[in-house]
């Protein structure tokens, strides 16, 4: 896995109970995507030049433990999957001192044609910096 994020959690991101609210988990591991996005090719520079870009088709969320304010947070991320349109990929979400896990999410990603608004086949170079990411999580 790698790191994809790092950051604080902020007073005005907790709910009526004292915790992160969900919005906010969402919110860092979409910031995680886009990190983990670069790393295998599909940066802001290729979503422009290229008219590429992805969209999320699936996400699941799990809440393994409460986030209150100040708390630091790290999410890890790792490539599942890759097949000719899509990436399956994973992050998991922990609180930077205590180490722990607090929240995992897996996500499914089309890649898009954005002047088609269709999906359309990932480039063969990105493919492989997927399987990179995925054979270095193997050798850990």
């Amino acid at each position: 896995m790698i790191e994809t994020y790092r950051g604080v959690v902020y007073p005005n991101q907790l709910d009526h109970m004292e915790h992160m609210n969900v919005q906010w988990y969402t919110s860092k591991f979409d910031e995680a995507t886009w990190h983990l996005f670069s790393r295998l090719g599909i940066s802001s520079n290729y979503i422009r030049e290229h008219n590429r870009g992805m969209a999320a088709l699936e996400q699941t969320t799990h809440y393994k433990a409460e986030v209150l304010a100040g708390d630091l947070l790290v999410v890890k991320s790792k490539v599942l999957e890759i097949k000719d349109k899509t990436i399956r990929f994973a992050h998991v979400m922990f609180n930077a001192e205590t180490e722990a896990e607090v929240a995992t999410t897996e996500l499914v990603a089309a890649h898009l044609n954005r002047q088609k608004r269709r999906a359309c086949s990932i480039p063969e170079e990105i493919r492989i910096n997927c399987i990179d990411l995925m054979k270095a999580g193997d050798s850990d």
